[in-house]
């Protein structure tokens, strides 16, 4: 699917910085944060609009949000199930220790966890770290 037919799809304005932004998360095989985004758009846009085009990314079910062990947020294409009222991103993340990138796998869900009465589950999130399968072992 392209930047066009997503926002499309999630009846968002085309504009020419959600298009570049999308077309980012599009290319890319690991997700990214907010100063990747930056980094790569340079002067063309400024912090503000980047921050605002990823809340309504993940508002509508396009980008879902990946913590990492240093609490910093990424962002990354949600599979084909979410849309704007139900996020299905429950599946396990990994980041590299040694190159940094954080990817999803999105075919190994967490599992579920039963929690004590009176706790009530609203996400889960999970983070592998290792060595990814490009880094020297």
């Amino acid at each position: 699917m392209t930047a066009e037919q997503l926002l499309q799809k999630h009846k968002l304005r085309k504009t020419d910085i959600r298009t570049t932004i999308l077309n980012l998360f599009l290319n890319a095989e690991q997700a990214l944060s907010e100063q990747n985004i930056e980094c790569t758009l340079k002067q063309n846009c400024d912090r503000v609009t980047i921050y605002r085009s990823l809340k309504s990314f993940v508002e509508k079910g396009i980008l879902h949000k990946v913590l990492d062990e240093g609490n910093v947020v990424k962002y990354a294409l949600c599979g084909e199930t979410c849309h704007d009222e139900d996020h299905q991103h429950e599946h396990v993340h990994f980041k590299c220790n040694t190159c940094g990138a954080t990817v999803c796998f999105e075919e190994i869900p967490i599992q579920n966890i039963n929690l004590p009465d009176g706790y009530k589950k609203v996400e889960s999130n999970l983070l592998v770290l290792g060595i990814c399968d490009k880094c020297p072992k």
